[in-house]
């Protein structure tokens, strides 16, 4: 007897697996192949996406521009003080390893 194996799928997969199908007007069948899934799963996905009883689905794993931008700006800042504190550290070794090299003390 074999056992049935569940697979399960990331949000965002299944919102771009029912892009396909609603968005582009691809096959079920063909869009099922490409992705390497089960016809049925993606048939029930995009029937419930129509139907709008999942509207996450289709909108899972997008941000607004607006969102991304302020991330973008945040994360630069960040990068800009670690970039900072990284050149305050390689003087503060170099001049470390300068004292304590014998015959280099000022």
């Amino acid at each position: 007897m074999s056992k049935r194996v569940t697979q399960s799928y990331t949000p965002e997969f299944r919102a771009e697996a029912i892009k396909l199908v609603i968005e582009q007007g691809m096959s079920v069948a063909e869009a099922a192949s490409r992705l390497g899934m089960n016809q049925g799963t993606l048939a029930y996905w995009a029937t419930q996406a129509r139907r709008g009883m999942k509207p996450n689905l289709v909108s899972s794993g997008t941000q607004s521009v607006e969102s991304l931008m302020a991330e973008v700006r945040q994360l630069r800042k960040e990068l800009a003080e670690v970039k900072m504190e990284r050149e305050v550290l390689k003087k503060a070794t170099a001049y470390f390893a300068r004292e304590s090299l014998p015959g280099t003390r000022s």
